[in-house]
């Protein structure tokens, strides 16, 4: 289960999406309280990690504070309020004083959201919190636009920003749509001068890492995946090799696996030498070094490799 690898998991409830509302899903919940308490409360009974959920205010206050009480009852960890209604966007003034009575009446950790427009810098973060009595704050938006504005001594300017983001994407390999697109979220009106309008017209890596002097740093991110690619195709390979000629048969009275497979050497590397992976593999499970033992047959010669018992040899004289 996913709850052994995540630290908590959180449903979103306020999502105002078409495609959330129309599958019953995200903020199309709030108003269906009872389904609410029965998605939450079968978590929360059924999982080891933290619950927590998001929500948007509903347009009546009584509402939404009956709803959060309902929430509450459920045994989640903490709850995310987006200070918009279902209907309202970033143009809306956020209802801080919402969020703010919800603090009042409930007693697990409230999560201010929605004040992406009142923060601008690490100092804001405490004024909203204030402003809204949570226990914390969730931003979105502002963190799009320049991640650094976690940094209490102030932002990072913006193109250090986008540099140490596309080198992460180059690094990860990502593809340039997404690279795109977060670039374009950061530049915002920039993307109306020279550069940002060769960024928008952009459909490869290549022009955007160009654009901030990063080319050089991909092609030799690429030819470090292909080079990857190439010795994970061999293993890949040898690996279907080995277990269609893998079988037993006997030598000298003994039970040895013959494998049908020759050794070029230009196949391999430096660094993955059937010895190499074979000995890095006999440190990695603690196992006794492996013990080889060549024989003479006619004018050929055949060596019987033995590892953790079991005996080896190659079928290809």
């Amino acid at each position: 289960m996913v709850e052994n690898d995540v630290s908590g998991i959180d449903v979103n409830m306020g999502c105002p999406k078409e495609f959330s509302i129309k599958g019953g899903m995200g903020a199309a919940l709030l108003t269906q309280p009872e389904k609410v308490k029965a998605i939450l409360t079968s978590l929360t009974q059924g999982l080891s990690c933290p619950v927590t959920c998001k929500i948007r205010v509903l347009p009546e206050l009584d509402k939404t504070l009956e709803l959060v009480k309902i929430i509450e009852s459920t045994g989640v960890a903490a709850i995310a309020v987006h200070g918009r209604t279902i209907t309202e966007r970033q143009q809306h003034k956020n209802r801080s004083y919402v969020i703010r009575a919800i603090s009042e009446v409930v007693s697990i950790p409230v999560i201010a959201n929605g004040g992406s427009g009142e923060i601008t810098c690490y100092g804001d973060f405490e004024t909203f919190r204030k402003a809204t009595g949570a226990s914390s704050v969730m931003i979105a938006r502002q963190a799009e636009w320049n991640c650094s504005i976690f940094r209490k001594n102030g932002k990072l300017p913006l193109d250090d920003v986008i540099e140490k983001y596309i080198r992460y994407a180059i690094e990860y390999d990502s593809n340039v749509w997404n690279t795109k697109y977060c670039i374009q979220q950061m530049l915002g009106s920039l993307q109306e001068s020279e550069r940002g309008k060769v960024l928008l017209s952009a459909q490869k890596m290549e022009i955007i890492c160009d654009l901030w002097n990063l080319g050089d740093l991909l092609k030799e991110k690429k030819q470090e995946i292909h080079s990857k690619s190439e010795n994970l195709k061999r293993l890949e390979d040898r690996d279907v090799e080995l277990q269609v000629a893998l079988k037993r048969r006997r030598i000298s009275d003994e039970n040895i696996h013959e494998v049908d497979v020759k050794f070029l050497r230009s196949n391999y590397g430096m660094d993955d030498l059937p010895k190499s992976v074979l000995w890095n593999w006999i440190l990695e499970n603690d196992l006794d070094k492996p013990v080889y033992n060549t024989e003479q047959y006619e004018k050929s010669f055949q060596s019987v490799i033995t590892v953790n018992g079991v005996k080896y040899t190659n079928r290809c004289l």
